[in-house]
């Protein structure tokens, strides 16, 4: 963060005498700041709160409101906490000065003002505040830092766990019987070897798809912003995921897909967003119940996003596991359908929707099925000229 320029600096002062607050003013005008007055507490604490100036020079004694109340309640609202408060006053006991620094003004400057002193003064608490404000987004970025390398810690654990785990069955079971088929004792007809064959095969596949998912998760978690975000063609993208990829599940498990022609225009990543659909309506076949009935939405945009759905008609999901849903690697354990699977569209699903400044949720009742969502943002409307 630069240091704000003088010019760019506001101070209000606040005294009720005039002739204190013209000779001041004209002072620190013509050294460059930003000069803002106030001749009572209770006009003071409006201008501060709207005009939200850098620093504060406070008249300790003024009738009504007295300095020490003003600081008081500037001191005790959010938006004007922050704000250094220098007093300006006569008072020379050190009680006066002890109660002004207790209630949190920075320093005290003595009657009659010292120009130079003044100026002194005040340069040395907004560059004090300045480094504290630096100081603040440093720690708020260290922050945001130990968070992410906390995500990213808790990531690699499981996958460490799905390579040595979701990987190592099939791989063992590939070894395993193949082994079987290369004993010399084993005497299998062709029937027999197609089986093993058939497992084998079924084994590879499964990896593959364990291993196509990790990098894809891995590569959405580490994909910079330089995405070619462009509006989408929704109507395209749902006929793509069902038509093509998803053709197979529909007819395993008889199921139904409803879904409207026209979708409003959201912007984002095709291939990703692609995704999210094929994630989300292969669950809802999954999960939906017997001959799932699945259907597919989008919401007028509100607050200039547009929220895409997928409703099944399954056993719902408890608020328990609705938590985890999201979390790598975890599964729908509570369904009593055997579906196997590795963990992980969910995860993707939402670090898609956050790269693309969405979101990604679920609403769910048990026993009433499931309706599984994420946001993007609306089409800009610079694309609509």
């Amino acid at each position: 963060m630069k240091d704000k320029p003088i010019a760019q600096q506001s101070i209000l002062i606040i005294d009720d005498i005039p002739a204190n607050l013209n000779v001041l003013m004209d002072f620190l005008s013509k050294t460059g700041f930003k000069v803002l007055v106030a001749t009572d507490g209770k006009s003071a604490l409006k201008k501060a709160d709207y005009a939200q100036p850098d620093l504060i020079l406070l008249d300790v004694m003024m009738p009504g409101i007295d300095g020490f109340e003003v600081c008081k309640i500037l001191k005790s609202q959010p938006q004007t906490q922050e704000i250094p408060i220098i007093f300006m006053t006569a008072l020379t006991d050190t009680f006066d000065k002890i109660k002004g620094f207790n209630l949190g003004a920075v320093d005290y400057i003595t009657k009659p003002i010292q120009h130079e002193e003044t100026l002194a003064r005040v340069k040395t608490h907004l560059k004090l505040r300045q480094l504290q404000a630096e100081l603040q987004e440093q720690l708020q970025i260290s922050k945001k830092y130990a968070i992410e390398l906390e995500k990213r810690n808790s990531e690699l654990n499981a996958f460490a766990r799905t390579v040595s785990h979701d990987l190592k069955n099939p791989l063992n079971g590939i070894i395993g019987l193949s082994d079987l088929l290369l004993l010399p004792e084993m005497h299998l007809d062709e029937k027999e070897k197609r089986e093993y064959l058939q497992k084998i095969n079924d084994s590879g596949n499964k990896m593959i798809d364990i291993i196509n998912a990790l990098l894809l998760l891995a590569g959405v978690s580490q994909q910079d912003e330089n995405l070619e975000i462009k509006p989408l063609d929704m109507s395209a993208i749902v006929s793509q995921v069902i038509e093509k990829r998803l053709d197979y599940m529909r007819s395993q498990f008889e199921a139904s897909v409803d879904f409207q022609k026209s979708w409003p225009i959201a912007m984002g990543y095709a291939p990703w967003v692609e995704e999210i659909w094929a994630n989300y309506i292969s669950n809802a076949f999954k999960y939906g119940g017997p001959a799932p009935k699945v259907e597919l939405g989008a919401d007028l945009p509100k607050n200039g996003m547009i929220r895409f759905w997928v409703r099944d008609h399954g056993s719902g999901i408890s608020k328990e596991a609705q938590k985890q849903l999201f979390t790598p690697f975890s599964r729908l354990l509570q369904h009593k359908q055997k579906i196997e699977g590795h963990g992980l569209g969910l995860a993707i699903v939402q670090q898609i929707a956050e790269k693309l400044h969405g979101e990604a949720g679920v609403e769910s009742t048990e026993g009433e099925g499931s309706l599984f969502y994420f946001t993007l943002p609306a089409v800009p409307e610079t694309y609509n000229n």
